[in-house]
């Protein structure tokens, strides 16, 4: 397996990741901090077993950083080798329906039974992840490939602890990555302090539809109605862009409040009969009319205006 495969992010011109069509929504950060140094390991939550880093030669290190960081990539209509993703061709975009068996998530748990669905994307979404040492990390997880474990330095985008706990009590959460679960997996059990994931949804779980592993909201089994989907990426909600709330891509910049100030909209749109009323035909909620905002923020804006989907 190409090591660099294993990672679905937006890339940044100073990390030569992969380079794709539809890169990042927005990239508003510095380059990333590269210490030499590594985290100490009294500071930084390490996974159980980790073992010391094996450090790859020449290309072989870059192919790896390349391809664990892919997102949008490959040869169209075809999905890359071994890398998971139902193909999906232009004639065979998915239609809501089918049996609960070829549904990705069970029946809705009782305690969630009146709440919304909100899928959550991780990679600039919630974290931001590299092969570079960061002095500064919240977690280090050892991925093996190939027998070859390599660590992975993991940041929380500031707020999501908030973030997550709030949108737990509100809505049943689920995770959905484009990234493969031998990193996404163990991330999220460092992440998620609340059980706040109803599921964890990978890669697998995407169709791959022109270069782009796509979350196709109509596999989950539920109404669409009731869905929202909170992504970095465009291209991950290509088939139910009026379901989506974008959000900037997040890599470095501690001082970033979106999360935070997303927790308010988030709060009145649970409380919607459905998130069409709100984000249909919008893309992003605070692009809505007049009326809609009034509809869900009050006469009060609760929403910063800066959060435009332009540039993003």
């Amino acid at each position: 397996m190409e090591a660099s495969s294993i990672i679905t992010q937006v890339s940044r011109d100073d990390e030569h990741l992969n380079s794709y069509a539809n890169e990042k929504v927005k990239n508003d950060g510095s380059g990333e901090s590269t210490p030499s140094d590594t985290p100490e390991p009294a500071t930084v939550p390490v996974l159980p077993n980790a073992q010391p880093k094996k450090t790859s030669q020449g290309s072989k290190a870059g192919n790896f950083f390349r391809t664990l960081f892919c997102c949008i990539r490959g040869k169209k209509g075809k999905g890359p080798a071994g890398q998971g993703g139902e193909q999906c061709t232009d004639g065979a975009l998915y239609a809501a329906g089918g049996n609960r068996c070829s549904y990705l998530l069970p029946p809705v748990r009782h305690q969630d039974m009146y709440k919304k669905c909100m899928v959550i994307d991780l990679d600039e979404t919630l974290v931001h992840s590299s092969f570079k040492p960061i002095t500064n990390a919240d977690f280090v997880v050892p991925v093996e490939i190939d027998g070859t474990v390599h660590q992975v330095y993991v940041l929380k985008r500031p707020h999501v602890d908030e973030f997550l706990k709030r949108m737990g009590e509100l809505y049943e959460c689920v995770l959905f990555t484009a990234s493969l679960a031998k990193y996404a997996d163990p991330v999220a059990d460092l992440l998620d302090q609340w059980g706040v994931f109803r599921a964890r949804l990978f890669r697998e779980s995407c169709v791959f539809y022109r270069g782009n592993y796509v979350k196709d909201l109509n596999k989950l089994g539920r109404e669409l109605q009731q869905i929202v989907i909170v992504d970095n990426s465009p291209a991950s909600y290509i088939f139910h862009p009026d379901n989506a709330v974008p959000v900037a891509s997040w890599f470095d910049d501690m001082n970033d409040s979106e999360l935070m100030d997303l927790i308010p909209f988030f709060e009145k749109l649970a409380k919607m009969d459905n998130v069409y009323t709100v984000l249909c035909n919008s893309n992003h909620p605070y692009n809505t009319t007049t009326g809609q905002q009034q509809q869900v923020n009050g006469p009060q804006n609760h929403v910063q205006a800066n959060h435009s989907p332009a540039g993003k």
